[in-house]
């Protein structure tokens, strides 16, 4: 494939996971390095087509800082090979929990069929929550379908909310509709909150402000993910299993690279 039909294609595909649309975007920035002006061109397409998508703006500030860019693109693909953020989850939860999970996160989803002794409460955000039932009761997970209108209800039934986070800023971070909600019913219940979030997802205040605009819009009720303050969380699990929010934020190794945010090239 031509390497600008593959950004193309890239730039394109929606509804697959991150991990999957990073590697393949990682794949295709390659045939750029030797092309400096057509590097920026081709980060800014993507990350102007996935405005919500905090490892792809990962991805492409690493790149484009990189005094290697080729090196650094390798080193982007071992380290999203090597994610553990999954493993860590389903290492941390306890025995015999019943979790609330939102929609099909991908994160989340790789790790409950690893805990057949969990009872799984899944929110039909999206119209993607019976989907990932129909998988985890093909796994032999216990696994409920709950419409939206249940949402309050299964969360207070509940003895842990998984949220999964698409960006992580200094103060808030980016989840599907419905994560506030499910967030702040938690916490007037006495239910913890965990954040998962893989490797790519916190990005420094530069970073977060412009993909935060450009996901949310200026009409915030319309679009399919939203902005949850940080406060309403009791507990981040990420590549390095459970920590503070404070220590998870500490974490980031997104470089800042304003020039990803100077205009759209759809």
């Amino acid at each position: 494939m031509h390497p600008i039909e593959r950004l193309r294609y890239v730039a394109r595909a929606t509804g697959y996971p991150q991990g999957a649309i990073v590697a393949e975007a990682a794949r295709a920035l390659a045939s750029f390095t030797s092309d400096p002006q057509g590097l920026v061109t081709a980060c800014r397409r993507l990350v102007s087509r996935h405005p919500g998508s905090a490892p792809l703006v990962w991805l492409c500030a690493r790149v484009l800082c990189a005094g290697d860019p080729r090196a650094e693109i390798r080193d982007v693909l071992v380290e999203l090979d090597e994610d553990r953020t999954s493993r860590e989850l389903a290492h941390s939860l306890p025995e015999d929990a019943t979790v609330v999970v939102l929609g099909w996160p991908e994160l989340i989803g790789e790790a409950l069929p690893r805990r057949g002794d969990l009872g799984v409460l899944v929110i039909d955000v999206l119209s993607e929550g019976s989907g990932l039932v129909r998988r985890l009761l093909e796994d032999d997970c216990d696994a409920d379908d709950v419409p939206l209108a249940g949402l309050g209800a299964a969360v207070a039934d509940a003895d842990i909310v998984l949220l999964e986070a698409g960006a992580i800023g200094p103060a808030e971070f980016l989840g599907v509709s419905g994560s506030r909600a499910a967030a702040a019913v938690a916490r007037h219940a006495g239910v913890p909150v965990w954040l998962v979030a893989g490797v790519g997802r916190t990005l420094p205040e530069r970073m977060w402000q412009p993909l935060r605009d450009r996901a949310i819009g200026d009409d915030p009720w319309d679009c399919d993910d939203e902005v949850v303050p940080l406060d309403l969380i009791d507990r981040v699990i990420g590549p390095k299993g459970p920590q503070s929010v404070a220590d998870a934020l500490r974490r980031t190794d997104c470089p800042v690279a304003p020039e990803l945010f100077k205009g759209d090239v759809l």
